[in-house]
């Protein structure tokens, strides 16, 4: 299924008064363990695409900085909302950007994480390629995500929550093989996590830098060459 960048923003707009409330919970062990995979030392610039209502970012050290950017300003609205009223100092910054063009150089970031988000983006590849870009050479990047699985009660769990992917334009059915090798992430560790395993949290090394073109001259590229077509 191919996502509408617009379409999804609109999901999110509908469903942001209720974002915490149906994710909130649901998904806290798995922020929780992705904050843990992250391993943050005091100093670090940490990157969290897709922040959304920055539910994990009382989680994050006070001695890191925390970078959130999102393409909702419905969520990033809520997510600032948060950071003001829990005085979360360690937030740097809640930008509006999209995940596939990230205004960052490259090496900006000891740490990159995506939560939950992965299967909602027009272009999961591009963005994890971002997301390799901004992340310095040995840093970490973390993904946690829900791919399909052959178990009945994983299968059970995607219909109860498709009305609420159809929404969000969530992918149910990202297959973790075959999006490891195209991404060519170094992964070297991968974990079940929240209720009944249903996602799967990857940490990887960001080993290998790899020369891309700076957002800017890539954006004027993209421009000039877009033909609407992009993969899922």
């Amino acid at each position: 299924m191919k996502i509408d960048l617009a379409l999804s923003q609109q999901g999110y707009r509908r469903l942001a008064p209720l974002y915490d409330l149906i994710f909130g919970a649901s998904l806290a062990p798995g922020r929780r363990a992705a904050l843990s995979a992250l391993a943050c030392r005091p100093g670090e610039r940490v990157l969290e695409v897709c922040v959304g209502t920055g539910m994990s970012l009382p989680l994050y050290p006070r001695q890191v900085r925390v970078t959130g950017i999102d393409a909702s300003r419905e969520m990033l609205a809520r997510a600032a909302a948060r950071v003001a009223s829990q005085r979360l100092s360690q937030v740097e910054g809640l930008v509006r950007m999209d995940a596939g063009r990230l205004a960052f150089a490259d090496a900006s970031f000891d740490k990159v994480a995506l939560m939950f988000a992965l299967s909602g983006l027009p272009d999961p590849l591009r963005a994890v390629s971002e997301m390799q870009r901004v992340c310095r050479p040995g840093g970490t990047i973390v993904i946690a995500q829900h791919f399909r699985t052959g178990s009945a009660l994983m299968r059970a769990c995607e219909v109860l929550l498709a009305p609420t992917y159809r929404v969000m334009r969530y992918r149910g059915d990202m297959n973790l093989e075959r999006f490891l090798a195209a991404a060519k992430l170094d992964v070297v560790d991968t974990r079940r996590t929240n209720l009944f395993g249903y996602a799967t949290l990857l940490t990887c090394i960001n080993r290998a830098p790899q020369v891309r073109l700076e957002p800017q001259r890539a954006a004027a590229r993209d421009r000039r060459h877009e033909t609407g077509n992009r993969p899922a």
